[in-house]
């Protein structure tokens, strides 16, 4: 368990999940100590919305280091889940420089891998340099919009690189995210896909951020680059959004900050024996994460809070099989995403049909919280967010 946790792993505070013999309960660990909160409040949304962090709460449940805690309930006496809830799933996209260039190259690509080689360096001639340093909805992000508009070289992409309005959207419904040490899904008909390593926040009902974690928002490269309306099919797929291991709280040790200046590395491991390395190093994203935040809650309500991954610069663009292809994921791939300050989140490679189905929906989380008798008599309608 503890290859999962970050460097300073007992000088923080984290949220989390863990599946019991009688179901999900939210995790408080402080000092290196793992607290069942559920009698407390019986969700993480609750205990985020009540602030509820002090482990005395708790029912103390063991040691990180000696924890029974496993991925599979099967090997354990504890699971590891994803550590959010009934928290609505967004997703900023087009955040770094490098990836809004890649979405152009999708765009024109039309989808297809064999060809974005020669229009990435096509492109890289002509706007590559350009896009760097711009300030999204700055008078200079303006200017170079018409310049692009002029000369042909526009995309919707671009807009949401350097415009004032960001792209959020809705990454996948609640309670369907997966944890660390479990199968990711891609679609069976994808050909051009990769993984996206991020950081993710965490926000309450007001939209304010309360702490962060890794997540990987799985991508389909053809599918969105044959039309920007198929992204949900290239974005929300059965086990197709990880998080994890932990959302670790910001507190005095840990603040925005770190996320400001965090680096994400990525490590893939082929069952063919092919390795891929990259990281995404937040200080270049064109966004801050509070931007961000405040244009995913914009005019909108989340009761239960909301996650956000806030993008990645990473986009593999080297070779995997037939010289100009690119990468793409193959079955069985081991995805670890890491930061020293947010730990690792490591998952398995397979199609999203073959994934184990998402099957744990709310009203099975509402009958289960029942049947254990967590949910409070209360006539006040959000008690459980």
């Amino acid at each position: 368990m503890t290859e999962l946790l970050p460097e300073d792993w007992r000088r923080g505070r984290f949220l989390g999940r863990i599946g019991t013999a009688a179901g999900p309960s939210p995790v408080l660990i402080a000092d290196g100590i793992a607290y069942d909160m559920s009698k407390v409040a019986p969700t993480v949304s609750a205990l985020v919305r009540m602030r509820a962090f002090d482990p005395a709460a708790g029912n103390a449940i063991g040691d990180l280091e000696t924890l029974d805690l496993a991925p599979d309930v099967a090997e354990a006496r504890y699971r590891l889940l994803s550590p959010i809830d009934l928290q609505c799933v967004k997703a900023a996209g087009v955040t770094f420089a490098v990836s809004a260039m890649e979405r152009v190259i999708e765009e024109r690509a039309q989808g297809d891998a064999s060809i974005a080689a020669d229009i990435r360096r096509q492109l890289e001639a002509v706007i590559g340099g350009s896009l760097r340093g711009v300030v999204p909805g700055s008078a200079p992000a303006a200017a170079l919009k018409r310049r692009l508009i002029a000369d042909g070289m526009w995309s919707q992409y671009l807009e949401v690189a350097i415009g004032p309005d960001a792209e959020i959207f809705t990454k996948s419904p609640v309670l369907s995210t997966v944890g660390s040490g479990v199968a990711v899904g891609v679609r069976s008909d994808s050909s051009w896909n990769n993984p996206e390593p991020e950081i993710m926040l965490l926000a309450d009902e007001h939209g304010a951020a309360v702490g962060a974690s890794l997540g990987n928002d799985v991508n389909l490269r053809d599918f969105e680059g044959r039309s920007a309306l198929l992204l949900s099919k290239a974005k929300d797929n059965n086990a197709s959004c990880a998080i994890g291991p932990f959302v670790r709280l910001f507190d005095n040790e840990f603040t925005l900050d770190d996320v400001r200046t965090a680096k994400v590395d990525l490590r893939i491991d082929g069952v063919d024996g092919y390795r891929l390395s990259g990281s995404s190093n937040m200080a270049e994203i064109s966004r801050d994460p509070l931007d961000l935040l405040a244009q995913a809650t914009s005019e909108h309500h989340y009761p239960d809070g909301f996650v956000l991954l806030l993008g990645t610069l990473f986009a593999p663009t080297e070779d995997r099989d037939e010289p100009g292809r690119g990468f793409t994921h193959r079955d069985g791939d081991v995805v670890t995403i890491s930061s020293p300050r947010l730990g690792t989140l490591r998952n398995v490679v397979t199609s999203a049909a073959a994934a184990p189905p998402w099957q744990f929906g709310i009203g099975a989380l509402m009958d289960n919280l029942a049947r254990r008798g967590l949910l409070p008599a209360s006539a006040d309608p959000n008690i459980l967010s």
